[in-house]
Order: structure tokens, then sequence, then C-alpha cells
């Protein structure tokens, strides 16, 4: 007999279960809040490629769960699969965790550590995934279901809970936390580890506490049976035997009529699944093409507080706290009292419907965020700008070429950068500078599609010309760019925050990235002597600087140049369609799974889960073709799912207008009434069913 707690109706042991779930579900979202910036940032993978990846993780994360289920039920049973599987799971945190030192091999052995870890963790997280809620259900007595409620009420709350402390927390661990001169993806990865370790421990600890059940034989294993039973005894027999009502019923000869009735039922629910993949495609994209566009918005809220781009996940799972009781008791009844006749069905299209919607709207926030963004040239093409650091207005010529007929100021910031055609993929271009009447000379080197920045100088009475190619993109994680253009007679060593800029005189830094902030005093030192505080500004968000030093006074004089231009955009613009996507989630996915176990058998369940399970695979697979295949602009991407999601929901609709509700109640009955063919007794209860369907037809809750 089990342990109670403190004299009430629930197993001690349940305590050990939900601490698990918290404790994995923390190591799995919190890994993956931060693995599509990992992608970006740390193998140096395109936006496609990094989504492509993602996405075939996810696929294979739902996968798996029909493997664990095989496993638990036909061989090893709930407890030691867990166990086993677990084990894996931790082995591919730890795998992933060292796949992000940098001092740990190439780029290469990081690509085939982190491959190799997600590949371990998908097996392990989807392996337990229809295990663990199972489990602890197992450890319920069959008279105490309002206990087993109340169970599966706090199990999804520890869920929630866990995801929505690990997308807060770990991306703070990755960039907050600094370790090997760059953003600490080996900590935001060894911390999910540990929370598995910890769910590994305290699920073993209770050991002792759980009620075991023996593996039992899985049904999904005979379902597939008598499937392939019956399509292979139709067609060795189709010739010379007289048709059948269902192709399912040529399974007569082997398996019960039972059984092939319940999986007729199944498959009816299963054909309704098809369409079902398009709506996770879209949902799915919250944690890879939402991150990145996120990370070209403005983050800042006021001067002092901003938010990571991978942290803005973490609004899904608050809003399902917050959306499932206001629709149960308040949306829902409502719709009720309008005497709307909304049933799961339509629920479910509708959640298609404000999914197209979220989509929609984050068209309209990627078409404004694109603003900012400068587009690299086109081919036998580069762009330029010109720094006139010269001292006095200068005009410039390109072998007749002219993207600059006006003057240049002197310390102008350029506005933007222009095209200057070369004729081929490189050329050398004589350059023309004119100064006060007196014009001075240089040849320079362009190459095709780079950026460039044509510094002019003043010696004497020349013009000497400088050309420094440009980092046009912007930073994967949202930070600011800077480098620093030394003037000075000597070199000067500069730390802004916790990057440090060695630049001799004469030279331009290097590009680095720093943290978004301002800079009013901002530490240097000179080989020469004293060096006061430099006044920076605002390092904002997307942007790159260019700050020039130079001597005025006595003093060091700062001149700064904006490159590329600072996100305009600012990312509570997301939140409309964070809010549409999880009205979406509560409608479609919640919907779904309750429709789903209504309309099937009670030993069947499992089969619709496993499917259920699929079509978010399979949804994920869809993103996965349309990344790598499709090669649209971002807010055409977007365009393209919201305008697919509504056909299917269109097709969707159709098929669920000639869908006929069964009643849960009297299922089993009428299963049992058909198998059995008991004529007189049967008659009533068909009625009855008829009745009931009719009701259902007209109510708005299952």
């Amino acid at each position: 007999m089990t342990k109670k707690l403190c004299g009430t109706n629930y197993p001690t042991g349940i305590c050990f279960i939900v601490v698990n779930e918290f404790c994995e579900r923390f190591s799995y979202y919190g890994m993956k809040a931060v693995l599509t910036l990992y992608f970006l940032t740390y193998l140096k993978w395109d936006k496609n490629l990094s989504t492509a990846i993602y996405h075939a993780f996810s696929s294979l994360c739902y996968f798996t769960p029909i493997l664990g289920a095989l496993i638990a039920d036909s061989w090893l049973g709930k407890f030691k699969t867990i166990i086993y599987l677990s084990i894996i799971y931790v082995i591919g945190h730890v795998v992933k965790s060292v796949g992000a030192i940098p001092t740990v091999g190439n780029t290469d052995v990081h690509i085939a550590l982190s491959m190799i870890g997600l590949i371990l963790i998908a097996f392990g997280t989807g392996g337990i995934k229809p295990c663990v809620a199972a489990f602890g259900g197992d450890q319920f007595d069959e008279e105490h279901t309002s206990e087993r409620t109340k169970f599966f009420s706090i199990f999804y709350m520890s869920i929630n809970a866990g995801s929505l402390l690990s997308t807060v927390i770990t991306p703070m661990l990755r960039g907050d936390v600094q370790c090997f001169n760059a953003d600490c993806y080996a900590l935001a990865f060894g911390v999910p580890a540990v929370l598995m370790i910890v769910a590994l421990v305290v699920f073993i600890a209770g050991s002792g506490l759980y009620k075991k059940n023996p593996p039992q034989g899985n049904i999904l294993v005979e379902v597939c049976n008598c499937i392939g039973f019956a399509v292979k005894n139709r067609w060795q027999r189709r010739k010379y035997q007289p048709p059948r009502k269902h192709w399912l019923d040529w399974a007569e000869e082997k398996y019960s009529k039972q059984l092939i009735q319940e999986i007729k039922m199944v498959l009816r629910v299963l054909v309704l699944y098809i369409p079902l993949p398009m709506f996770w495609a879209l949902f799915d994209q919250q944690g890879s093409r939402w991150t990145i566009q996120a990370a070209r918005m403005n983050m800042a809220f006021g001067q002092s507080f901003s938010i990571k781009p991978d942290q803005i996940q973490m609004l899904n799972a608050l809003l399902i706290l917050l959306f499932v009781p206001v629709f149960d008791l308040i949306v829902y009844p409502l719709v009720g009292f309008c005497r709307i006749n909304i049933t799961p069905l339509r629920k479910m299209a509708t959640g298609m419907v404000f999914a197209a919607l979220a989509f929609g709207a984050a068209t309209l926030v990627e078409v404004n965020v694109v603003k900012t963004v400068v587009d690299p040239a086109p081919p036998t093409e580069c762009l330029l700008q010109v720094l006139n650091l010269a001292g006095r207005n200068v005009s410039v010529d390109f072998s007749g070429r002219n993207p600059f007929p006006e003057p240049i100021g002197y310390l102008k910031d350029p506005q933007k950068y222009e095209t200057l055609p070369l004729g081929s993929p490189s050329t050398i271009l004589k350059i023309d500078v004119t100064r006060d009447g007196r014009t001075s000379n240089c040849s320079l080197m362009f190459h095709e599609q780079k950026a460039y920045s044509l510094i002019l100088t003043s010696e004497a009475t020349e013009i000497q010309c400088k050309l420094v190619e440009d980092y046009i993109k912007k930073n994967e994680t949202g930070n600011p760019f800077l480098r620093f253009f030394n003037m000075l007679p000597g070199a000067i060593e500069i730390t802004v925050g916790d990057v440090t800029f060695d630049i001799p005189s004469g030279q331009m830094s290097r590009n680095m990235s720093v943290e978004w902030g301002r800079y009013p005093n901002v530490k240097c030192s000179l080989q020469s002597g004293a060096c006061p505080d430099l006044n920076l500004g605002l390092m904002d968000f997307g942007a790159s600087y260019t700050i020039i030093l130079r001597e005025e006074s006595g003093n060091i004089s700062t001149t700064r140049m904006e490159d590329v231009e600072a996100n305009n955009v600012h990312i509570t613009w997301q939140i409309p369609q964070y809010i549409l996507i999880t009205a979406g989630e509560v409608l479609f996915s919640i919907t779904g799974l309750e429709f789903s176990y209504s309309q099937a058998p009670a030993n069947m369940k499992s089969v619709l889960q496993g499917g259920w399970l699929l079509t978010v695979a399979f949804g994920n697979v869809i993103v996965l073709i349309v990344a790598e295949g499709a090669g649209l602009a971002q807010w055409k991407e977007f365009l393209l799912f919201a305008c697919l999601v509504l056909g299917v929901c269109i097709i969707f609709s159709i098929m669920a207008y000639f869908y006929t509700y069964v009643d849960p109640d009297l299922l089993n009955k009428i299963n049992l009434c058909e198998v059995e063919k008991e004529e007189n007794s049967c008659d009533d209860m068909m009625k009855e069913k008829d009745m009931h369907l009719d009701e259902k037809g007209r109510s708005t809750r299952l």
C-alpha cells in the first residue's frame, strides 16, 4: 500500500514526480530558449540554417514519444523507461554544454558535439514525455479520481512554471554573464544540465514510494498490426472474395470485431488530424523566427532596463496561465449565453484563424523592422560612405562615377551608404578629392558586394585616403557594434563595459559588440600621459557606431558616426502577435486534446495522443522545408504562413462540417452492442445515441 500525504488520498510519491517534471521542463525550455541565438552567434550559421536545425530538433522531440511509449508499455515499464532515458537526456545536456566551450576543439568539434547533444536530448525528452504524466496517474487508486484530476492540474502548472522561469533566467545567464570574452552559452546550457541531473536524482529518490505497474503491452502495436493485416488480406483476397463494407473488415479473420470497430473510430479522428500540422508550423516559430525578429527591435524600457531577445518567449507561458481561466470562466460562458453554436472543431478552426492573425501582425512588424537594415550591394557593385576628417568640406569623384554629387561636410555623419558601380567583381578606382580648389589623387581596390568607409584625412596640403571594410549586418543578439578611429598622435586603450579596444595612431579598431546603455564615463589610457574619461553617449540596440578620436584644445574630443541605424521599432509591438498566438493555442491545442480524448474508446486514447504529437512533429518539418527552400524575404514568409493556415482552416472546416460527434458516455456500450449484434437491445441504445449526438451538435462544451 502506497504512503499518503498527511492523511489525504494523495500518494507521497507524487511530490517527487511533480518536482522532477518542473526541473525537466526548466532544463528543456531553458536550453531551447537560447538555441536559435546559439546557432547564429556561436556557430555562425545564417538565419535560414539556424531556423531549419531548430525545427529539425523540435520535430525529433515529437517523433520520439512514440518510441518511448513502445519501450515503456512493451518492455521496460514506465519507471525504468524514465530512468534510462533520463540518463540519456543528462548525457545530451552535458555534451551540449561542452560543445559551447570555445576552448574545446574547433568549430567542427563544436558543431559535432552540439548535434550529438541535441539528438540525445530529443530522445530523452521525447521518450519520457508520454511516461511521466501517466506514471503519476498510476500512483492513485481507481476510486480517487478527483485527487488524480487535481494532481494533473498541479502537474501541468509545474510545466508552465518551469517554462516561464527558464525562459527568463537562461537568457540572462547567456547575456549578462561573460565567459571566454563572449556570451556565456556554456553556462546557459550548463544550468539546464544541472537541473536535469536534479530531476533524475529526485525521481530516483522517490523510488521506494512509487506504485510500479508491469508493462502490459502497447495498443499502438496491436492497432498497427491490425491495419497491416487488413491491407494485406484485402490485397490477397479481393479478386476471389466479395467486397466488404469497410476495408478494415478484412481483418476479421484474425482480430476481434470490437478492436476493428474501435480502430475505425480512431481513424475517423486521425483523418481530422491531417490539416493540423500547419497550426504547429506557425506556433513553434516563437523560438526561431520571432526571436530573430525580436533581436532587430528596440528592447529598452527606460534608460536603465532592457530585456533579451530570447526572453520575450516567456510571454506565451505567462499568457497561457492567464488565458485558460479567462476562456473557461468568461469567454465560453459568454458565447453560450449568446446562443452561438461553437463546437469543439469550430473552436479549433477559430484557433487557426487567430494563428493567421498573429502572423499577419508579425508581418506588419517585420515590414517596419527591416527599414533600419542595410541591404547588401548587388553583384558588380559595392556600398560606400565617406568620413571627412580633412578639416574642411571636400568633393569626391570616382573615375567619372559620382555617387556623391554634393560636397561632403567636415565630420558630417553620413546619412546612408551609397551604391558604387564597379563594372566587375573587383576593380581599382582612381579617386579625385578636391579641397579649397586643390585636388589630390588616390587609387584603391574595391570588391563587389562589400561595404566600405572611405576615410579622408589631411596631411600638410595633401588629402590622404584610407579604405576600411565595414560590417553592416546587425548584431544577432541585438546589441550595438562599436569601433574607434584614432587621430591622436599616440596609441590609446579604451574600455567600454567589459570590452577593451587597443587603437594605434591613425588606425581603425576592430568592430566589437558592446552592451546596450549609456556610457558617460568611459575609461581610457594613453602612452603619452593621463587620459580623461570619455563620453560616448547612448549605444543603442542594433546600431553600428564609429567614434572619431581627435585632439582639440589639448583635450580628447569624440565624434560619433552612426554607420547602421539603431532599431526604431519597440519590442512591445510583438505583444499583439503573442496574445493572438496564445489565444489560438487555447482554442486549438487544449480543445483539440479534449476533443480527441472524447471521441475514442478508453483503451485507444494513447493512440490518439501519439497521433496528436505527430502533428506537432510534422508542423516543424513544414517550417524546416520553407526556411531552407522558399528563399523569401522574412515578411513575405510570415505572410505565406498566414495564408497557408487560412487555407488549411477552410479545408479543416469543411471536414469538420461532415464529422459526426460521438458521445463519450455511450461509446463503449455502442461498441459492445455493435460487436455482439444483439439486435433487440441495440435498437433503444442507438436511438439514445442519436439523441445524444443531436444534443452534442448544439452544445458549446464537451
